[in-house]
């Protein structure tokens, strides 16, 4: 009993912590982003930029340096990926947004560099972004099919959009909304209320009642969607945590073989880092022996995928997809993680 006891304590603890660090700073912002992208953002433009026949170079280009701009963690990235992919974006694209949103965080990078080292921080960064294009091509081609039917039936259905905003308005928009999600990440409240009071001010001369509403309820859908499942997830990851001892991590990937980088992407893949986080967690695991090959594969794994990542993924895009996508990504860290092992010895 005190052994379950403690572990429901720990998944509590994990909740708790979610929800008090993360969920005002990180996730709200991200909800209100993703409801604005589904309503406001014409289908006609996801399609063109995004779709599954849109030019492969500008939207892997695109999709696969999207993280640079954007502070969030592997929860955050849920409602804006959900609002691009089911407003028509490709699996392709969309995937290598979904990676390179908590991946490619240049702030997550620089702490990398700075505190694992240079080689780690530079090695992270290249594989993150050749992670992102790499894994969302091969999705690509995987459900070709499926995606080709996809793309068909949303432009048969797409009408256009006499009523959109011009395009530098919906532009300030969007950066503005963008910004109060970096800002209040970063906790610069000062930033934050600027833009929260310009945005009062867009809203108040852009935009009619109707509009507004009509926001609300799509950033609702994506609450509803996404909020029960990673509540779920978060206490999961915290029983996980709870359950396995660092020391014991430590042991089991403390040398560069091939098992000792798959357990660390799939111990990854299953816990929880908010932003930054992943860090000085990790930074504990190499004081305790682990190796560079595994630390690499935790850093490319751990912030790209967590338990409630995949609970929200699975919801969004099925079960089938969403294994997928946890196999190439545990397959690459661990190949990655393997090869930049034997180099840095």
């Amino acid at each position: 009993m005190e052994i379950i006891a403690q572990l429901l304590q720990g998944g509590w603890n994990a909740l708790l912590e979610y929800l008090s660090g993360h969920v005002l700073t990180c996730l709200i912002p991200a909800f209100f982003i993703a409801g604005a992208v589904s309503v406001f953002v014409s289908q006609g433009d996801i399609l063109k930029y995004f779709g599954p026949k849109a030019k492969k170079l500008l939207s892997y280009s695109v999709a696969s340096v999207s993280g640079a701009i954007l502070a969030v963690c592997s929860c955050t990235v849920l409602p804006l990926f959900g609002g691009i992919y089911k407003k028509g974006a490709g699996i392709g694209p969309a995937i290598a947004f979904l990676y390179s949103g908590p991946a490619i965080n240049v702030l997550a990078i620089v702490y990398t560099a700075r505190i694992l080292g240079f080689d780690l921080g530079l090695a992270r960064a290249i594989g993150a972004v050749i992670f992102a294009a790499g894994i969302g091509l091969i999705m690509a081609l995987i459900y070709h099919k499926e995606e080709s039917l996809k793309d068909a039936a949303a432009f048969d259905a797409l009408v256009p959009d006499s009523k959109a905003k011009k395009w530098w308005q919906q532009g300030i928009f969007f950066v503005v909304l963008v910004g109060i999600l970096i800002f209040a990440a970063s906790k610069n409240w000062i930033a934050t209320g600027v833009l929260l009071a310009a945005l009062g001010f867009i809203l108040w001369r852009w935009f009619t009642n109707d509009e507004i509403g009509t926001w609300m309820k799509g950033t609702l859908h994506f609450v509803r969607l996404i909020v029960p499942w990673l509540l779920v997830g978060v206490f999961a990851a915290g029983i996980i945590v709870t359950f396995i001892p660092q020391a014991a991590v430590a042991n089991w990937v403390g040398g560069n073989s091939l098992l000792a980088n798959f357990i660390a992407s799939f111990l990854g893949a299953l816990m929880y880092f908010a932003t930054l986080t992943e860090v000085p967690i990790i930074s504990a695991f190499v004081n305790l022996g682990m190796g560079k090959g595994p630390t690499l594969a935790l850093l490319l794994a751990g912030p790209a995928l967590s338990l409630p990542n995949m609970l929200v993924i699975r919801s969004i895009m099925g079960t089938k997809k969403t294994f997928t996508y946890i196999a190439l990504v545990v397959v690459f860290s661990t190949v990655a993680g393997y090869i930049f092992g034997l180099i840095a010895q």
